[in-house]
Parts: C-alpha cells; sequence; structure tokens
C-alpha cells in the first residue's frame, strides 16, 4: 500500500526496519520514519482493518451455508446492534482524544478509510466462495426422485 503522504520507504527499507540506523541511517531518519505520526497511523490502520474484518465476518456468519444476499442482516436485530455499537466504541476510541492517548492511536482520514474498507471488503466475496463451495460440493441439497420411483422412496422412508 503506498500513500504520497507516507514515509516513503521502499520494501527493502520496509523489511529491514530492525537494521535501519545501520543500512540507512545516512539518508533516513529512522526515529522519525518508523516511529512517531507514521508508526501511529499504520496501527491504526490496521486495527481498523482489524475490527472491519471482524464485523464482517459477523455479518458472513448469520448462516453457515446460505449466502449473505440470501439472508439478510436485518433479520438479526441484536447482531446489527452489537455491529453498530462495536463500531460506535472504535469510533470513539479515534476520534475522541482522550482515547486516542490511552490506546495510542489516530484519527483517520478519508484516504486511510478507503484503504481500511478495500483491503477488508475482500473477505465478503471470500466467504461468498466458501459458502458456494460448501452448499455445491460439501453438503449438496438432496435431489428429489420424480416419476413411478418417486412412490417407491416415499414408501422405503416411511
Amino acid at each position: 500500500m503506498f500513500s504520497a503522504a507516507g514515509p516513503q520507504v521502499s520494501y527493502y527499507e520496509l523489511t529491514h526496519f530492525h537494521r535501519c540506523a545501520q543500512l540507512f541511517g545516512d539518508r533516513m531518519d529512522c526515529a522519525a520514519v518508523f516511529g512517531g505520526q507514521h508508526a501511529l497511523t499504520a496501527s491504526t490502520v490496521s486495527l481498523s482493518i482489524l475490527v472491519t474484518i471482524e464485523m464482517l465476518n459477523a455479518m458472513n456468519s448469520l448462516s453457515e451455508n446460505a449466502s449473505l444476499f440470501e439472508v439478510p442482516l436485518w433479520t438479526n436485530p441484536s447482531l446489527v446492534g452489537a455491529i453498530a455499537l462495536s463500531f460506535a466504541l472504535h469510533f470513539a476510541i479515534l476520534y475522541i482524544p482522550l482515547f486516542n492517548a490511552i490506546f495510542s492511536v489516530v484519527p483517520l482520514g478519508a484516504v486511510e478509510w478507503k484503504a481500511v474498507l478495500a483491503i477488508s471488503a475482500p473477505i465478503i466475496a471470500i466467504d461468498e466462495v466458501l459458502k458456494w463451495v460448501a452448499r455445491t460440493f460439501v453438503d449438496p441439497p438432496a435431489t428429489v426422485a420424480a416419476g413411478p420411483e418417486a412412490a417407491t422412496v416415499a414408501k422405503k422412508t416411511q
């Protein structure tokens, strides 16, 4: 993920941050790049991604195999309330200054929220594919016999 407002480090620099002073100390202020505001923003984005993915997973767990589009979210008002409360608390720790200090987070802007949603949203598609596989191959619906053999099957099951 790249942001023009970010610290402008390469992948190599990012993966070798623990030796920043030795490898890049001559051209980079390691404390400023891997600490301070950049680190707080990165950890806040990570936390927000985690919260969002977990709320989307909660939505997907309405049914083990039925699609989220077949079983709408509002069929479980308690879950809707729990998701709303979870996001309200998350927004409180992000946007109330006292909680910023307690939880070591910073408020996120629109650009960061777009990234959070873009990274989190694929979990819906992933779960939908997994549910489809389960419905189609793991636990397919039983077929119903038609015609004269249907009566024979019905008598055997009674």
